[in-house]
C-alpha cells in the first residue's frame, strides 16, 4: 500500500506521548472496543468528594458530590466542559445564565465526576511516584525497583543483583560512591547519570537486535531528554530516544525503538508503516498501552 500524506515524504517524524498516530484503514485501532460491561455508564465514585478547582467561584450538587468549579465568559457559542489535574473548569457565552449552565452540568453529572475521579487516582499515583533522593529510595529501571544505596568505598555508580531475594522483594541495589550525608540532589545527579548511560547502552543493543529484523541501517543513535517526546526518527538514518525510556521494561523499550526504526523505511504513520512496525513486533500494541497509560517517576 502506498504511504499515505505528500509526495515529498518530511525529513523526520516523532513519537509523541500523549499523540498517538491516527488509525488509517488497515492499521491497527488506537484504542480497543469496550467492553461489554463497559457500554453502560459506570456508577459516579462514592467517595472522597471530587478535586477543588484553584480558581473555582461556584460549586454545583452533582449527584450527592458538590463540586466546586472554574467558569471563564467567552465568545464560544456552546458551554464547554474541561476536567484537568486542577479539576473542573467551565467556558460559557455571556448571554448564558448560571441555571442553563448549572442544568448542563447535572446533565453530565456522571461524566463529569468519573473524570474528576480518574484525575484524582492520577494524581496521587504522581506523588507516589516521587522519587526520594535518600539512602533506601528506589528508582525504576528496566521495569524493576533499584534500591538506593550510599556506598563511600563504591566508585561512581554499580548494580547489585541479589538472586536470593524473596518474592516481592526488589533485587536490585545500586551503590553510590557518596558519603552518607550526601545531599538530595547530589544523590540524584548521580543516579541521573547512571540512567543516562545505561539508557545509551539498552538503546544500543536493541537498535542492533530490531534493524535487522526491519531490514534498515541506523547511522547514529542520540539520546534527548524531551519532555513529551519519546524518539524521533530523520531520513538521514538518525535515531533520538528519550533516556526515561530507561524506566520502562524492555517490551515497551522495544516498542519505540521498532517504531523510530520503521520510520527508515516507511516516513509516515500510513497503514503501511504500522504492518513494518508488525512484522517486527506482532503484538505492539501491549506495549504502547503500557507507554501511554504509565507513569513515569518524578524525579525533581
Amino acid at each position: 500500500m502506498p504511504p499515505a500524506g505528500p509526495a515529498d515524504p518530511p525529513t523526520q517524524l516523532s513519537l509523541f506521548e500523549e499523540s498517538p498516530p491516527a488509525p488509517a484503514a488497515a492499521a491497527p485501532r488506537e484504542t480497543a472496543a469496550p467492553a461489554p460491561a463497559m457500554l453502560a455508564p459506570p456508577p459516579p465514585p462514592a467517595a472522597p468528594p471530587p478535586l477543588v478547582h484553584p480558581n473555582a467561584a461556584r460549586s454545583v450538587q452533582l449527584q450527592g458530590h458538590a463540586v466546586a468549579y472554574a467558569l471563564r465568559r467567552s465568545r464560544r457559542r456552546s458551554i464547554g466542559f474541561v476536567v484537568g489535574p486542577e479539576g473542573l473548569a467551565v467556558s460559557a457565552p455571556r448571554w448564558v445564565g448560571i441555571g442553563e449552565i448549572e442544568s448542563a452540568l447535572r446533565e453530565k453529572a456522571t461524566w463529569i465526576l468519573k473524570k474528576l475521579h480518574e484525575q484524582r487516582e492520577r494524581l496521587g499515583r504522581l506523588e507516589q511516584a516521587r522519587v526520594q533522593w535518600r539512602e533506601g529510595g528506589s528508582v525504576p529501571f528496566l521495569g524493576e525497583p533499584v534500591i538506593l544505596v550510599l556506598d563511600p568505598r563504591t566508585s561512581g555508580a554499580v548494580l547489585h543483583t541479589d538472586t536470593t531475594t524473596l518474592p516481592g522483594v526488589p533485587r536490585l541495589t545500586l551503590h553510590l560512591g557518596l558519603p552518607q550525608n550526601a545531599a538530595p540532589e547530589q544523590i540524584r545527579d548521580t543516579v541521573q547519570s547512571w540512567l543516562q548511560r545505561q539508557a545509551r547502552r539498552v538503546f544500543e543493543e536493541r537498535c542492533a537486535l530490531m534493524a535487522p529484523r526491519l531490514g534498515v541501517r541506523m547511522k547514529r543513535l542520540s539520546l534527548s531528554s524531551a519532555s513529551t517526546r519519546w524518539g524521533s526518527a530523520s531520513a538521514d538514518g538518525s535515531i533520538r530516544l528519550n533516556w526515561r525510556l530507561a524506566h520502562f521494561g524492555l517490551p515497551v523499550i522495544d516498542y519505540v525503538v521498532t517504531h523510530e526504526l520503521a520510520h527508515l523505511r516507511e516516513m509516515n504513520h500510513s497503514a503501511a508503516f504500522w504492518e513494518v512496525v508488525r512484522s517486527a513486533l506482532p503484538e505492539f500494541e501491549q506495549a504502547r498501552g503500557v507507554l501511554r497509560d504509565g507513569v513515569l517517576p518524578v524525579l525533581d
